[in-house]
């Protein structure tokens, strides 16, 4: 496949799991929501169902990737690193793409939300919560978790552990189960069993830091909500913006190890 291909399947592909994704996020979050407080199950498998729509999408032109650390995972077991910079690239431009057309589709109730004095507060937008004071202390405004994840519990080895083990066990399984017969992605069969997988991470190991797993699905949203006009949006938490990257990104690597030890 060229190198145009693999760029806008992933722009695509990445797009598409950001937009759903993001957007059951948004449904349960947000005022004037009919999904409002749905609940995390809601959440677990609306990521699964974006997965699996992203991927039938994509996987025709890139092999549907979707996320750095399969891709870094794939680049080590292969030993072949030619073709990484334009998966990451397109990752985190579908990323960014994907969060922005949250909004779009979300537009009013974002700004029903956000100018809601139980939520933000009064004059000057001051939390009136203690969630949300705790939020805005830690960086975190109060629809961060719209674009991008946060831990519950701020330990940054916790933290790091945490998505380098979740990244692990999806990206073991990508290698082990879903790869496509030109071996570069994830086929028919492969998307449905990692969407399932998604899920699974998310309802067992997605509540100490809600499971980034992918470091374009946490880093572009998370740039977006940065220049997005949103009123009272408060802060991005870039203190904390590194360790859905890093994890993510070791626990990928390691599973590469294991394959290339275990399964070859």
């Amino acid at each position: 496949m060229s190198s145009s291909d693999i760029f806008i399947g992933e722009t695509i592909g990445t797009a598409i799991l950001i937009l759903l994704g993001g957007g059951v996020c948004a449904a349960v979050t947000l005022k004037a929501s009919k999904a409002r407080n749905a609940g995390w199950l809601a959440i677990t498998f609306g990521w699964g169902f974006a997965v699996l729509t992203a991927v039938y999408t994509s996987a025709p032109l890139s092999g549907a990737h979707l996320n750095p650390a399969v891709t870094l995972a794939l680049a080590i077991k292969d030993k072949d690193f030619s073709t990484l910079p334009v998966y990451w690239g397109g990752q985190l431009l579908g990323a960014m793409i994907g969060a922005a057309l949250v909004w779009a589709a979300y537009y009013g109730q974002f700004h029903a939300h956000l100018t809601d004095k139980e939520i933000v507060g009064g004059p000057g937008a001051q939390a009136t919560t203690t969630k949300a004071v705790e939020a805005q202390e830690k960086g975190a405004g109060p629809v961060l978790g719209v674009f991008s994840t946060g831990p519950e519990i701020r330990n940054a080895v916790q933290n790091l552990l945490t998505e380098i083990i979740g990244t692990l066990v999806l990206v073991l399984a990508v290698l082990t189960q879903g790869l496509n017969d030109k071996g570069n992605g994830l086929g028919t069969l492969g998307a449905l069993i990692t969407a399932l997988v998604v899920v699974s991470v998310g309802l067992s190991l997605g509540g100490p830091t809600g499971y980034a797993i992918n470091p374009a699905r946490d880093l572009g949203p998370r740039i977006v909500h940065a220049l997005l006009p949103l009123p009272n949006k408060g802060g991005s938490d870039w203190s904390y913006a590194w360790v859905p990257v890093v994890g993510p990104l070791i626990g990928g690597a390691i599973a590469a190890g294991i394959y290339n030890v275990a399964f070859v």
